[in-house]
Protein backbone atom coordinates (compact mmCIF):
# COMPACT_ATOMS: atom_id res chain seq x y z
CA UNK A 1 0.00 0.00 0.00
CA UNK A 2 1.32 3.85 -1.05
CA UNK A 3 0.46 5.77 1.81
CA UNK A 4 1.29 9.71 1.32
CA UNK A 5 1.34 12.28 3.91
CA UNK A 6 0.83 15.46 2.73
CA UNK A 7 3.62 17.87 2.12
CA UNK A 8 6.00 15.11 3.48
CA UNK A 9 5.86 12.73 0.27
CA UNK A 10 4.76 8.68 -0.13
CA UNK A 11 5.94 5.66 2.00
CA UNK A 12 5.05 1.69 0.93
CA UNK A 13 3.58 0.34 4.13
CA UNK A 14 3.35 -3.70 4.42
CA UNK A 15 -0.66 -4.54 4.81
CA UNK A 16 0.66 -6.19 8.09
CA UNK A 17 1.11 -3.04 9.58
CA UNK A 18 -2.65 -2.23 9.22
CA UNK A 19 -3.82 -3.35 12.41
CA UNK A 20 -1.97 -1.44 14.59
CA UNK A 21 -2.33 1.77 12.48
CA UNK A 22 -6.37 1.05 12.70
CA UNK A 23 -5.93 1.08 16.10
CA UNK A 24 -4.64 4.36 16.45
CA UNK A 25 -7.02 5.50 13.51
CA UNK A 26 -9.96 4.31 15.92
CA UNK A 27 -8.00 6.46 19.08
CA UNK A 28 -8.50 9.44 16.77
CA UNK A 29 -11.51 9.13 15.44
CA UNK A 30 -12.53 8.97 19.55
CA UNK A 31 -11.05 11.96 20.55
CA UNK A 32 -12.35 13.83 17.49
CA UNK A 33 -15.97 12.96 18.59
CA UNK A 34 -15.28 14.24 21.59
CA UNK A 35 -13.26 17.01 20.87
CA UNK A 36 -10.36 15.89 22.66
CA UNK A 37 -7.80 18.24 21.08
CA UNK A 38 -4.90 17.32 23.24
CA UNK A 39 -5.50 13.54 22.58
CA UNK A 40 -5.93 14.42 19.03
CA UNK A 41 -2.79 16.28 18.32
CA UNK A 42 -1.10 13.56 20.53
CA UNK A 43 -2.85 10.60 18.62
CA UNK A 44 -1.93 12.54 14.78
CA UNK A 45 1.69 13.07 15.28
CA UNK A 46 1.50 9.24 17.02
CA UNK A 47 -0.04 7.66 13.80
CA UNK A 48 2.52 9.26 11.23
CA UNK A 49 5.38 8.67 13.13
CA UNK A 50 4.26 5.12 12.69
CA UNK A 51 3.75 5.50 9.26
CA UNK A 52 7.29 7.23 8.88
CA UNK A 53 8.91 4.27 10.98
CA UNK A 54 7.14 1.09 9.52
CA UNK A 55 7.07 2.33 5.45
CA UNK A 56 9.68 2.77 3.12
CA UNK A 57 10.06 5.96 1.69
CA UNK A 58 9.65 6.56 -1.92
CA UNK A 59 11.61 8.52 -3.95
CA UNK A 60 10.94 12.10 -4.66
CA UNK A 61 10.52 11.70 -8.20
CA UNK A 62 7.88 8.14 -7.56
CA UNK A 63 5.04 8.76 -9.51
CA UNK A 64 2.67 6.11 -7.79
CA UNK A 65 -0.96 6.96 -6.91
CA UNK A 66 -1.52 6.98 -3.24
CA UNK A 67 -3.98 4.24 -1.45
CA UNK A 68 -4.30 7.00 1.19
CA UNK A 69 -3.85 10.16 2.08
CA UNK A 70 -2.69 11.40 5.61
CA UNK A 71 -3.04 15.17 6.74
CA UNK A 72 -0.24 17.04 7.34
CA UNK A 73 1.57 17.05 10.92
CA UNK A 74 0.14 20.25 11.44
CA UNK A 75 -3.12 19.53 10.53
CA UNK A 76 -6.03 21.35 12.62
CA UNK A 77 -8.81 19.02 13.79
CA UNK A 78 -11.25 20.34 11.34
CA UNK A 79 -8.77 19.58 8.42
CA UNK A 80 -8.55 15.54 9.74
CA UNK A 81 -12.24 15.83 10.28
CA UNK A 82 -12.96 16.63 6.61
CA UNK A 83 -10.71 14.10 5.26
CA UNK A 84 -12.04 11.26 7.38
CA UNK A 85 -14.69 8.39 6.03
CA UNK A 86 -16.74 6.76 7.57
CA UNK A 87 -14.04 4.39 9.06
CA UNK A 88 -11.43 6.74 9.68
CA UNK A 89 -7.97 7.80 7.60
CA UNK A 90 -7.33 4.31 7.26
CA UNK A 91 -10.55 2.25 5.89
CA UNK A 92 -11.05 -1.49 7.08
CA UNK A 93 -11.03 -2.42 3.61
CA UNK A 94 -7.64 0.03 2.48
CA UNK A 95 -6.09 -1.94 -0.18
CA UNK A 96 -3.18 -3.58 0.13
Amino acid sequence: MIVRIMGEGQVRLDDSHLPGLNALDDELLHEMEHGDEAGFRRTLEALLDAVRSLGTPLPDDALEPSDLILPEPGATLEEVRAMLGEDGLFPADAPA
